[in-house]
């Protein structure tokens, strides 16, 4: 199985790891409330180095990703980057992803 970049980490801090989608990852550290206390009252880190990445670009990358996500890419600027989700036709959710746009041209990941 592969291993990300934090995978030392989380070994060291006693994470119970799991395969999940060919990737040794963490599920749990202490316990789920302690996790959730921590995360609301601190700060809590999620590895998302196990993802793809997709490329778009060209003259209508814009408005491909615009219309590929549920939010409105137009308050993004070079840099910046914006939480979403791509939904099925009837409006499920296909999954949550990130949209960066990466800069002035007509080009987002």
């Amino acid at each position: 199985m592969k291993k990300t970049k934090l995978f030392s980490i989380h070994e060291k801090y006693g994470a119970k790891l799991v395969d999940f989608a060919g990737y040794v990852m963490p599920i749990q550290y202490e316990s789920i409330i302690a996790e959730h206390k921590t995360v609301r009252n601190d700060v809590g880190l999620f590895d998302v180095s196990h993802m793809g990445e997709v490329i778009i670009e060209g003259e209508k990358a814009f408005e491909y990703v615009q219309n590929l996500t549920i939010n409105d890419l137009s308050v993004l600027f070079p840099g910046r980057v914006q939480y979403s989700a791509m939904c099925y036709e009837d409006g499920g959710i296909v999954d949550d992803l990130l949209v960066y746009k990466l800069d002035q041209k007509n080009t987002c990941s």
